[in-house]
């Protein structure tokens, strides 16, 4: 199954850089530069991948979609279940996040050390995705010590995907051993 976005892709991209901008949310207008990251384009199709752990459709792009699908099942041939926490997120949704973050009380600083500004995330281009396995939590380190994460390091890159935000990584973003993004 496949959707497709509205054309106004762009300018939605670029409303919700504009709503981060240091007025609105704090986010420094220096931002991609200091942690070497870029406006992420959002794809015009996006394709399935079946539900998250919350029973919500997940979404990346179409040739994205297919790797995971592939990648999913060869480490199910091998006894890992990878499943998916989170996939494809518009820059308006990573925008909400942010924003009910602030609200509970953060400052920006201290998410944007664990999440990437609205606009920047690579989760806005439908390549990345965040993954758990039964028995550990979703979206914490405790996964690098799971069966999957192993299987992931081991065998990601034959399928296009790379782990992006490793320890010490130059994006100043918190390790997520638990994001991996497709890269054609």
């Amino acid at each position: 199954m496949q959707k497709r976005m509205p054309r106004r892709r762009a300018a939605m991209r670029r409303n919700a850089a504009k709503r981060c901008a240091p007025r609105a949310l704090g986010v420094p207008a220096d931002y991609g530069r200091r942690h070497a990251l870029r406006l992420q384009r959002e794809p015009r199709v996006l394709a399935s991948i079946g539900a998250d752990i919350h029973g919500r459709q997940q979404w990346l792009a179409p040739r994205a979609a297919r790797a995971f699908l592939r990648m999913r099942a060869a480490a199910g041939a091998e006894g890992v279940e990878l499943q998916v926490v989170s996939a494809f997120r518009s820059a308006s949704y990573q925008l909400g996040i942010v924003q009910r973050k602030h609200e509970r009380g953060q400052s920006i600083a201290e998410i944007l050390a664990v999440s990437a500004a609205p606009g920047y995330s690579e989760h806005h281009t439908g390549r990345a995705i965040d993954l758990s396995t039964p028995g550990y939590p979703p979206l914490e380190e405790a996964f690098e010590q799971s069966p999957a994460f192993a299987w992931l390091a081991r065998h990601a890159r034959r399928f296009g995907f790379r782990l992006s935000y490793p320890r010490d990584n130059r994006h100043a973003i918190a390790y997520e051993p638990w994001h991996w993004c497709w890269h054609a």
